[in-house]
């Protein structure tokens, strides 16, 4: 069954910005970390930001911080990722999921994986 289905993504120029939504359809959302995740042609899937279940904790990959900001609305069931200061390096289809703790940024057993959202940067 379809537990989330990501959006937001788009073709944009370096320096632009997106917003990635993440809609959760499962009645767990609020009780678990999340987190985002990227995968390019060619590379493996790499954990990109991640959040504690009350939003209070996050974890940023390197590459992103200062950048990308993660956040949650646990009311309306939905993941969010800020992305400013874009780069050609960001290119790639992004996926949600949930995670062990936001200080755990990997997925588990318990992990699943949507369609993506295609994110793709020029230069």
């Amino acid at each position: 069954q379809v537990r989330v289905v990501e959006s937001g993504g788009g073709l944009v120029q370096a320096g632009g910005s997106l917003r990635l939504s993440c809609k959760d359809f499962r009645s767990t959302f609020a009780a678990d970390a999340m987190g985002w995740f990227r995968q390019a042609p060619g590379k493996e899937r790499e954990a990109v930001s991640c959040i504690s279940w009350n939003g209070e904790g996050t974890y940023y990959a390197d590459s992103v911080k200062g950048r990308f900001t993660i956040t949650r609305d646990n009311g309306a069931k939905t993941l969010y990722l800020q992305m400013n200061s874009l780069k050609p390096e960001d290119t790639a289809m992004y996926y949600c999921t949930l995670v062990p703790a936001h200080d755990r940024c990997a997925p588990d057993k318990y992990s699943f994986w949507g369609q993506g959202t295609q994110v793709t940067v020029s230069s």
